[in-house]
């Protein structure tokens, strides 16, 4: 009995480091990966928008392999803190490339491709604004506004069909600020505060 108790027990230590050194290092990394996702999200609560940049920035490099729908998540995550920090275009960047990769895998998420699509309106909408102000040429910027109209109707349209009166409201006051945006003047543009998220 006790040769076979003392057999299991130093079986159990090659199973040990087996799976420390398997397994166990993908569970370490997603609870690291987890810990600084948390700080950054309590960094952007507290309204310290760069630090919690780097913390989901931070998260993503902790990310292990495998892991494509959390890696899209924290990017929307990471693409609106940006917004808010002063980081328009970068967000804007990693939103274009982040919708295009949704969009192009059939298995992903379609709250998370909404949700992403609504974010890149928004950061073609105050874009827009920025190079208006900046007295761009049309040519500029109107294909950004032009894409984020069509963005908020398609999300308008899908939102009606799915039964969502509420977000169809949303995006559909979106859409009429975008439009309001391309016909106005200059002037006008000049004389209004910057729009806030």
């Amino acid at each position: 009995m006790r040769i076979l108790l003392l057999s299991a027990w130093l079986l159990l230590v090659p199973v040990a480091l087996a799976y420390h050194f398997g397994p166990g290092q993908t569970q370490q990394k997603l609870d690291a990966t987890a810990k600084k996702l948390a700080e950054a999200q309590k960094l952007a609560a507290a309204e310290d928008r760069a630090a919690a940049v780097e913390a989901f920035t931070e998260a993503l490099k902790l990310l292990p392999d495998g892991h494509a729908d959390e890696a899209r998540k924290i990017r929307l995550q990471r693409a609106k803190v940006q917004m808010l920090a002063k980081q328009l275009p970068e967000a804007h960047a990693d939103l274009v490339s982040l919708v295009d990769e949704l969009s192009g895998d059939a298995a992903a998420d379609p709250n998370l491709l909404a949700e992403a699509r609504s974010v890149l309106a928004n950061s073609q909408y105050y874009l827009t604004w920025l190079m208006r102000l900046e007295g761009l040429p049309r040519e500029v910027w109107e294909p950004e506004i032009e894409s984020a109209r069509q963005i908020y109707r398609h999300l308008a349209e899908h939102s009606q069909t799915r039964g969502d009166a509420a977000a169809a409201k949303t995006h559909l006051e979106d859409l009429e600020s975008t439009i309001r945006l391309a016909r106005m003047d200059l002037s006008e543009l000049q004389g209004l505060p910057l729009p806030s998220q």
